[in-house]
């Protein structure tokens, strides 16, 4: 009997320590889940069509994995927060693209979240202006409701066929 309850115990604590639950620390197993919510961001905003051209945002390297980050905020509830790239530093579609990101995600996040969506520092003109747009709910439900702006958005945001 003691033998059973020797080995019982002994693997017991390799499971624990393997896992991350030895001491109590969820660490590994929240930032895999957290990294597994930030890929399924990425594959939502990758397919995003750029206004002017025939890409994507991730075709023109204006997403990327490494743009999305996602912390858990409570439970079974996440930070979302996107940095994207405009191709160029005057980039005059750079609130359309953030407004598209913001749609999208608010339509097909599977999990409750907060989102902020921001320009990479450094790599647009008016990035300050940018940020405080795309992330100013009455701003972002104002544009919503001009349908020609909704209606780009829709052609940027729906998925080829």
């Amino acid at each position: 009997m003691s033998l059973v309850l020797g080995l019982l115990s002994h693997t017991l604590g390799r499971v624990l320590r393997y896992s991350g639950l030895h001491r109590g620390c969820h660490a590994p197993r929240k930032q895999a889940m957290e990294q597994d919510k930030a890929l399924e961001v990425y594959d939502i905003i990758r397919t995003i069509r750029d206004p002017e051209k025939p890409n994507t945002l991730e075709e023109l390297e204006v997403v990327t994995e490494s743009c999305v980050e996602v912390h858990e905020i409570g439970e079974d509830e996440y930070l979302v927060i996107i940095r994207f790239t405009p191709t160029v530093p005057h980039c005059s579609l750079a609130t359309l693209i953030g407004l598209c990101l913001r749609i999208k995600l608010q339509r097909c996040l599977p999990f409750r979240h907060k989102l902020e969506i921001y320009i990479s520092e450094g790599t647009h003109s008016t990035e300050e202006d940018i940020n405080k747009q795309i992330n100013d709910k009455e701003r972002v439900a104002a544009a919503m409701e001009n349908p020609n702006l909704r209606e780009i958005v829709e052609q940027c945001v729906t998925e080829p066929d």
